[in-house]
């Protein structure tokens, strides 16, 4: 498929992560975790062990703009699956959550590597920063809001 090279901004970032989010769907097909079962579940291994509740719902409500309410009811969702263990200790991954994260991972890991694996580090160095840049503002935007 050939596509005209864009100038940068919102469409092109929007087009960027709709494609990104494609790829993790079709990696999440049949694996029981839907994409913002998959960002908690995400964020709970690699919070490495128990992960206080409350904290955990805040970094995946900043990481996702989900609302908290919303952030829960995925933490619960997971819970009943069998992925997420939800006791006063906090909230950790079971071995079954280890396990399906690890498998989703480990498929991703190509693609990505595919995807930007050969560009040039100063290439990612400064995407990383204007990306970043770009994140802080609009997260600004909505803190004012």
């Amino acid at each position: 498929m050939t596509t005209t090279a864009q100038t940068f901004g919102s469409a092109l970032i929007g087009q960027t992560e709709k494609a990104l989010n494609a790829i993790l769907d079709r990696q999440l097909a049949g694996s029981g975790i839907t994409e913002p079962q998959w960002v908690t579940l995400t964020l709970t291994v690699t919070g490495g062990g128990a992960v206080d509740r409350a904290e955990l719902v805040r970094r995946v409500s900043g990481a996702t703009q989900f609302d908290r309410a919303s952030v829960a009811e995925r933490i619960a969702e997971l819970t009943a699956a069998g992925f997420l263990r939800d006791d006063d200790g906090g909230v950790q991954a079971t071995d079954e959550g280890r396990a399906r994260w690890t498998q989703v991972r480990t498929a991703l890991g190509p693609i990505t590597q595919g995807l930007w694996g050969d560009l040039p580090p100063e290439d990612l160095a400064a995407a990383g920063r204007v990306l970043n840049t770009v994140l802080a503002r609009a997260n600004a935007t909505l803190a004012a809001s």
